[in-house]
């Protein structure tokens, strides 16, 4: 893929801009679900937060096996180099009572190999911990809720965002096409005595702000897609084409029903606290649960040998001895210092701050809702209100136009119009933004975002 550089010449020097890589890929085309699609199979993050659901689960696997028989086999070799002396009383082998003589009961070489098996039977730490186990993948699959709403609603006002810049650019395109033609009227009324030269050098200026105006929107709608393309997870260096407009856009906090039946744990932050409650509340029960005995079944089968001679062990005919054993074996705590206690005053204390911020989480949603949907209203009256200012500044503009190439108006009353309308506009399209931005506020307060 060739890339080249962009020059432009400012202020006396050269500007180098970053490189621009020469378009290989089609063009693709998206709406806003189909952008919000594309990043659930790309976006990084997301990525991560399914590999948290799968390590989970693989926890869970593992609480789970410990419940099983464990089941292992051991082997060794010894080499006695001094074997240890054992005192016995003399009078033993017929020797003088009071005295002691030195025994070696042990052989030189000594081998064993087993086999061993354990099974719980009992143990109520085990099946608190599984269900907490499971109680814990629920919570990283709320967090990969949460990491969804974040993305969708940097999606939603990264695509917003291209949309009213994207219309912006258009609308000063018809701007630029606008004061060429003034431009060019101008100059043709100044060369046939109609206007003078301080009439051209005003509509010059405007013509030249109105080009420094599509670069710096061009750039900005450029930055938009940019943005958009990385919370997708897509190529930044590929071009991509959004489908939707603004014109055709239903916002769903417009609809009637959008604020009824909202229940606190349609918010996934609501659910993560319940969720870490009930963990708090299985580790408050499987403290208590290792108050009582913890009961195994064992097992242990296999086979010992002991010589004088290294090369006797390959013999594995009688000189080899079995041995086998099973049993039971229980395991009862009886004081351990009010450690347990201690512990279990711990993390009721924790649960009861768990439940503090379950209470203030729903007063700070409340404060959002409410601030959401009076932000939503107010930003809706203010465009209403900038939409009618734009006409009005259009009309104004067109008027002073019309009176000036009649001459009846002044070059200062359509350059002054001319103003108010480029600032109609933009106010226009700022208002716009806000609408759209506060909507996905609104969304995201009601837990609209994703369904749960």
């Amino acid at each position: 893929m060739k890339s080249f550089y962009t020059l432009f010449f400012l202020g006396g020097s050269w500007l180098m801009t970053t490189p621009l890589l020469a378009q290989t890929q089609p063009i693709q085309e998206f709406t806003l679900e189909q952008c919000i699609e594309y990043a659930m199979i790309n976006n990084p993050n997301l990525k991560n937060s399914k590999s948290a659901i799968e390590s989970s689960e693989a926890k869970v696997r593992e609480t789970v096996s410990s419940g099983l028989p464990q089941i292992g086999a051991s082997a060794d070799l010894g080499n006695n180099i001094i074997i240890p002396t054992t005192f016995l009383p003399a009078a033993l082998v017929g020797g003088p009572a009071g005295e002691f003589v030195g025994v070696k009961f042990s052989p030189q070489y000594s081998g064993r190999g087993s086999l061993n098996i354990d099974q719980m039977i009992f143990n109520g730490s085990y099946f608190v911990g599984l269900k907490a186990s499971k109680v814990y993948t629920e919570l990283s699959r709320q967090d990969l809720v949460s990491t969804k709403t974040d993305l969708i609603i940097a999606i939603k006002k990264a695509y917003y965002s291209v949309l009213v810049n994207r219309e912006r650019l258009a609308l000063v395109k018809k701007n630029y096409q606008r004061l060429d033609s003034l431009l060019s009227q101008t100059k043709t009324m100044f060369d046939n005595g109609f206007s003078e030269k301080i009439d051209v050098s005003r509509i010059q200026v405007q013509f030249n702000n109105i080009i420094n105006l599509q670069r710096t929107t061009t750039l900005g709608l450029e930055i938009s897609y940019n943005l958009l393309k990385f919370q997708m997870g897509y190529p930044i260096i590929n071009t991509i084409e959004l489908t939707d407009h603004l014109d055709l856009i239903k916002l769903e906090v417009q609809d009637d029903e959008f604020t009824k039946n909202f229940n606190y744990n349609n918010r996934v932050e609501y659910r993560k606290l319940e969720v870490n409650s009930q963990l708090v509340q299985l580790d408050i029960k499987n403290t208590r649960w290792q108050y009582l005995p913890r009961l195994d079944f064992y097992g242990n089968y296999g086979a010992s040998y002991g010589t004088s001679a290294f090369n006797q062990f390959v013999d594995f005919g009688s000189n080899w001895k079995g041995l086998a054993v099973y049993g039971l074996r229980a395991n009862l705590p009886i004081f351990d210092g009010l450690r347990k206690s201690n512990q279990i005053q711990q993390k009721k204390i924790q649960w009861q701050q768990l439940e503090n911020s379950k209470e203030f989480l729903k007063n700070q949603i409340d404060m959002e809702q409410n601030q959401s949907i009076l932000s939503f209203n107010t930003n809706i009256e203010i465009l209403k209100s900038q939409k009618a200012n734009l006409d009005l500044a259009d009309e104004v503009y067109k008027v002073s136009v019309i009176k000036y190439q009649q001459g009846v108006g002044s070059n200062i009353e359509v350059i002054t119009a001319d103003a108010s309308l480029k600032e109609a506009q933009t106010n226009y399209y700022s208002a716009l933004y806000d609408v759209l931005i506060t909507s996905v506020d609104l969304e995201k307060s009601f837990g609209k975002i994703v369904s749960n």
